[in-house]
């Protein structure tokens, strides 16, 4: 029988790991000092947790980027990730980055509300496009925004221009399986509501889905799932694998403005 724990134990397998959340910590509080126009900590609802931050880019927007972090909806929260941001503010986009509530204080069903609400705040203060990313849980929660269930309202919804899921879990079932969930609390129907693969699409948006290679296999097999299922639903899904990247390291590239991942995230291939 398939043990699902080390099927999703990423840290286990990267040498290091645990010294990294200190170090992605730190190199997000140095990002943030020589920011020109970061707003911190917009409210998009009552709860602690519900902030955004703001990175503006030098000029005029070209329009919104939402980046949604990961850790299995249990950990980490905005501060830990602002530098992903410098490869879509370089190219003229402002990008949001939310916390949320995590689990066990919420049900992954009430973050994906909660991503809702701040996709619409966000919206609310910066026109134009919007591209939405997401890392791991993260990419759950990006690609929940365009299920036929979404409740995004049309005005939202209709400016979503692509969707880049990095290293995305969107069949949540085998975690069921899995120590995680005596935190995550899920039930097999929760599990099910909250698996974007299982859902139709609402509409036609692209979705990219960008794994690294030497990640561990479920979590390729995550991101071949909703491309493959959505392409049959006539969504433009692309499959992206990154040549020798880990879990981790597959996200550096947003850092960088002349990636091949932050080109994707911005439309520019």
């Amino acid at each position: 029988m398939r043990d699902w724990d080390d099927a999703y134990a990423n840290s286990a397998h990267i040498p290091g790991s645990d010294k990294m959340p200190a170090q992605w910590a730190e190199r997000a509080a140095a990002y943030r000092t020589g920011l020109k126009d970061f707003r911190a900590d917009v409210s998009y609802g009552p709860g602690e947790r519900q902030r955004l931050d703001l990175i503006l880019p030098d000029g005029d927007s070209k329009g919104l980027v939402v980046f949604v972090h990961g850790g299995y909806w249990m950990r980490f929260d905005k501060s830990t990730w602002t530098d992903l941001a410098e490869g879509a503010r370089h190219h003229g986009w402002t990008v949001a980055l939310p916390s949320y509530t995590l689990t066990p204080a919420a049900r992954i069903s009430d973050i994906t509300a909660e991503i809702t609400a701040a996709i619409t705040k966000a919206a609310s203060l910066v026109s134009g496009p919007i591209r939405l990313a997401g890392h791991s849980a993260g990419g759950h929660l990006v690609t929940r925004m365009l299920c036929n269930d979404s409740r995004l309202e049309p005005a939202v919804y209709n400016r979503i221009a692509g969707t880049l899921s990095i290293s995305g879990l969107h069949d949540l079932r085998p975690l069921l399986k899995t120590k995680m969930n005596d935190t995550l609390r899920m039930t097999m129907e929760e599990a099910t509501l909250e698996s974007a693969a299982l859902h139709l699409p609402r509409g036609h948006s692209p979705v990219t889905a960008w794994v690294g290679g030497g990640e561990r296999p479920e979590f390729m097999r995550q991101s071949d799932l909703i491309a493959n299922v959505w392409t049959g639903f006539d969504v433009p899904t692309r499959l992206v694998v990154d040549p020798g990247l880990n879990h981790f390291t597959v996200i550096d590239g947003l850092k960088d403005p002349s990636s091949p991942i932050t080109a994707r995230l911005i439309g520019l291939d």
